[in-house]
């Protein structure tokens, strides 16, 4: 067996599954290291993706030429798109995953993916020569020789797992930890500190009542994640419940306090503020009487229940004596119980754009080893890291993705210029631009950036291209029809719109917010005829028109602004200034500045710290 590639990913999560496959597609031989074969993307904790700005970064994986969009859609148990009482910038969509079925569909594709190897073991050291990695070694005593490395190792590094007092090392429970790399890269100048997560328990829906709980189910419309044609929702469609948690559980919860360790000093990693524990809940809100529950199917043929809004790492008896007092959940019985765990991260600061280390050349960090949470944050890393990767070792040229591009460019602009303070999430009022980062136009923004590198293929390609070819004609259409006052005076009547005095070009019509394209159409008999003549993703296509349509106006003004800011992201700073010696800048300045060494004004000016009379001190120094 030959023991020699270009990539080796260490771990096969999230990140890892979408670095592997990236690399392999772009040509590169690659090896993706597991240690559990059977585990291939397990969903650790809630049976979910996507989500409020978290559903555009899966959309912009699958633009790209990635694959949870589509390992989700073939998983899909119930889909939902967030924010529908919103402008199109805040729509997020969001599905439930057949857990197991979600492993299944990584398999396939892993399996079946030219140029990449799986190998079951786990890494213990890396190989370095001349600042460079080289190789890794593992615990079977095997030594791989490679030309770059990609560590997703997600909670493994040093994982420890807490219940109440019980502690169990793990990177999930019932998993082993993985032990040697955090010490061996701090040995060699890496920063690295720790975090923690949680997770609730899981129930047996064989014991709940959901009478008496709130039904919340799913969409069935046109609405998924992969841009793809022929890839869709083909499971049972199931539904959550939603129901709540009272005074009762709170006495109870507030009862076993001193034995959380997250209360009695048992954890002193940081935390997600944002999605807190229950017992932080009844902390930081005591003024809540209750908190809503959503009970989520971990799958079709499983009667296993995600408590999304119950994480503890409380003793067993008390999460158990808590829960049983939740309408519904009375004669409840637990498949396992919620836990917490700490585990090794490292400063992202410490990387480039690209995801490679600054410290290590070739070597690359993705998923929560750079702090972050999420299953959607991850994919998004690994794909640009794989990606990054691959170019290294052909001699490619980097692959970085801007603020204005997509929302994978905020993350991992967010991570390597202003670092974590706790586990970061992916939010839209993260990204300055949202409105020009929409999930439904992800496919013009990155698709082709993706075609131009070889991720995306030829067939994927010409569906793009047919499609966008679709929406152009149909404004075109829209703008140049015109309609003639009495033939719409009844329908705009019903939507208690103005009535018209003269004729119109269709496009006037549509940019009133009481209807969209489709009505229209049913008064207006020349559109329903040219919607009639489109091809195929008829829905998609009228969406995507009217959104044109309809923001036009806001979506020019943001990337004006856009391109005026961008002025600065062009304008290179890496070497060209010794921060060291330059008095006019603040002292708090000079060390943020020779920390994060940024390779551009732009990102220079999003350094915490760096105020705008520091940036014009940088701009004077460069003749600007």
């Amino acid at each position: 067996m030959d023991f020699t590639y270009d990539v080796v990913v260490i771990g096969a999560g999230h990140a890892g599954n979408e670095a592997a496959c990236a690399s392999a597609n772009l040509g590169s031989k690659t090896l993706l290291i597991t240690m559990d074969m059977n585990k291939i993307g397990q969903m650790s904790c809630n049976p979910a993706v996507g989500g409020i700005a978290k559903g555009q970064i899966v959309r912009e994986v699958d633009a790209l030429g990635g694959q949870m969009g589509i390992v989700t859609d073939r998983s899909a148990i119930q889909f939902r798109m967030l924010n529908r009482s919103k402008g199109p910038a805040m729509w997020s969509p969001r599905s439930q995953s057949d857990r197991h079925q979600f492993i299944q569909e990584w398999i396939k594709i892993i399996t079946n993916t030219p140029n990449l190897y799986l190998w079951q073991d786990t890494v213990t050291g890396l190989e370095f020569e001349n600042g460079q990695v080289t190789g890794v070694t593992t615990a079977l005593g095997v030594t791989i020789r490679t030309k770059a490395v990609i560590l997703t190792a997600g909670t493994f590094l040093t994982g420890l797992l807490h219940i109440g007092k019980k502690q169990q090392a793990g990177g999930r429970i019932s998993e082993p930890a993985s032990y040697g790399l955090t010490e061996q890269l701090k040995s060699i100048g890496f920063r690295t500190d720790r975090m923690k997560t949680g997770t609730p328990c899981r129930i047996d829906g064989r014991t709940i009542d959901f009478s008496k709980m709130s039904e919340q189910q799913g969409e069935n419309d046109f609405h998924k994640f992969s841009f793809l044609e022929g890839v869709g929702r083909n499971l049972k469609q199931m539904s959550c419940w939603i129901t709540y948690t009272n005074e009762k559980t709170h006495e109870i919860l507030r009862e076993g306090l001193a034995f959380s360790p997250l209360y009695n000093g048992q954890i002193q990693s940081i935390g997600p503020r944002y999605c807190p524990s229950i017992e932080t809940k009844i902390i930081t809100f005591a003024d809540k009487t209750a908190h809503q529950l959503f009970l989520e199917p971990e799958g079709v043929d499983s009667q296993e229940y995600y408590v999304n809004g119950f994480s503890s790492s409380l003793p067993l008896d008390v999460q158990i004596r808590a829960i049983q007092t939740v309408p519904g959940l009375e004669n409840a019985q637990l498949y396992r119980p919620g836990y917490a765990i700490e585990y090794d991260f490292f400063d992202p600061t410490q990387l480039n754009h690209t995801l490679e280390t600054k410290l290590i050349k070739n070597l690359f960090f993705a998923g929560q080893i750079n702090g972050t949470t999420g299953y959607e944050e991850a994919a998004g890393q690994g794909i640009i890291a794989g990606i990054n990767a691959h170019q290294n070792c052909t001699g490619g040229t980097p692959f970085i993705l801007g603020r204005d591009e997509a929302y994978i460019g905020v993350l991992i602009d967010d991570l390597v210029t202003k670092g974590v303070d706790e586990p970061y999430r992916m939010f839209t009022s993260r990204a300055e631009y949202r409105l020009l980062l929409r999930q439904d136009d992800a496919d013009v923004r990155l698709t082709p950036k993706g075609y131009s590198i070889g991720l995306v293929k030829q067939d994927r390609y010409d569906q793009f291209t047919t499609k966008k070819q679709d929406i152009e004609k149909l404004i075109e259409f829209v703008k140049n029809y015109s309609v003639k006052p009495q033939q719409v005076k009844d329908f705009l009547q019903d939507k208690n719109s103005a009535e018209l005095r003269h004729g119109c070009k269709l496009y006037d019509l549509i940019l009133r917010p009481q209807f969209g394209i489709t009505e229209l159409a049913g008064a207006v008999p020349g559109l329903q005829k040219k919607i009639d003549e489109l091809p195929s993703r008829r829905e998609e296509i009228i969406e995507a028109a009217e959104v044109i349509i309809k923001y036009e106006g806001y979506i020019e003004r943001e990337r004006l602004i856009a391109q005026k800011l961008l002025r600065l992201e062009n304008i290179p700073l890496t070497g060209r200034v010794d921060y060291a010696s330059i008095q006019s800048l603040s002292t708090e300045a000079r060390q943020k500045l020779i920390k994060i060494n940024p390779e551009t004004i732009g990102q220079a000016s999003r350094i915490p710290g760096i105020s705008p009379s520091d940036v014009n001190v940088l701009l004077v120094l460069l003749g600007r």
